[in-house]
């Protein structure tokens, strides 16, 4: 890179949030993985969330910013009353008391995993491992996230490196990843989702996150998802 290169270029890491019960690819937020990425991405998550849903329990590995961004979108100055002696006290920062978060940090020598940490960082330890279902010896499983990433790799050749795929502009490459979310959820059948209904003509019916989720009834094609008209607000 020099000098007269534009801003846009350079590395460029995507932030990504999944539902592990339905599968369902919620939201992305590419730039540097800076606590202000993250930020944006917990607050498009909420935008998200239905008011009568409870906070859902976040898992991530042991990246700093994560943490500083949950506590910036889940918690709340309290001002601390002045009793009129001396200096006022400084606002307190106060989480909210169902904030869940877990990490999970893979420990490397020489390329390979050669031992797995996990704790939790906010709320009750039982609670929360009992939420992610994790196995009998308290084990968290990270498998869904680990999957996602494979399958960005294989659906998108921008994200082959050394390719002449590789991402120009910022702009695309998001609007790439908008049309990878929507496909993802609407018209890719997951195996995990399918249900199995032995009718005597066929054995299994397959589901989309969004049929998971119960926003739709059926798999959607590449032209309805395409000529969808979203609803005017």
């Amino acid at each position: 890179m020099t000098v007269d290169d534009s801003k846009e270029y350079g590395t460029v890491y995507i932030s990504t949030a999944i539902k592990t019960d339905t599968r369902v690819f919620l939201s992305h937020v590419e730039g540097t993985r800076t606590t202000e990425d993250y930020t944006a991405l917990f607050y498009d998550i909420e935008m998200k969330r239905s008011f009568h849903s409870p906070i859902p329990v976040f898992t991530s590995d042991n990246w700093d910013p994560i943490k500083e961004a949950l506590v910036t979108v889940y918690g709340i100055l309290e001002h601390p009353p002045y009793k009129g002696i001396g200096r006022k006290s400084y606002p307190v920062l106060i989480l909210l008391s169902d904030l869940k978060y877990a990490q999970v940090c893979k420990k490397r020598k020489k390329g390979r995993v050669v031992e797995i940490v996990q704790r939790v960082v906010f709320g009750d330890p039982d609670e929360v491992l009992n939420l992610l279902g994790a196995d009998l010896e308290g084990t968290i499983n990270t498998a869904y996230v680990e999957r996602m990433n494979l399958t960005f790799r294989n659906s998108l050749a921008r994200f082959i490196r050394k390719t002449m795929n590789t991402s120009k502009r910022m702009k695309m490459h998001s609007r790439a990843i908008d049309f990878f979310q929507a496909w993802y959820n609407f018209v890719k059948p997951h195996k995990s989702l399918r249900i199995l209904i032995n009718d005597g003509k066929r054995k299994w019916k397959q589901r989309t996150p969004m049929m998971a989720e119960g926003l739709t009834d059926h798999v959607w094609t590449l032209e309805e998802l395409l000529t969808f008209k979203v609803p005017v607000q």
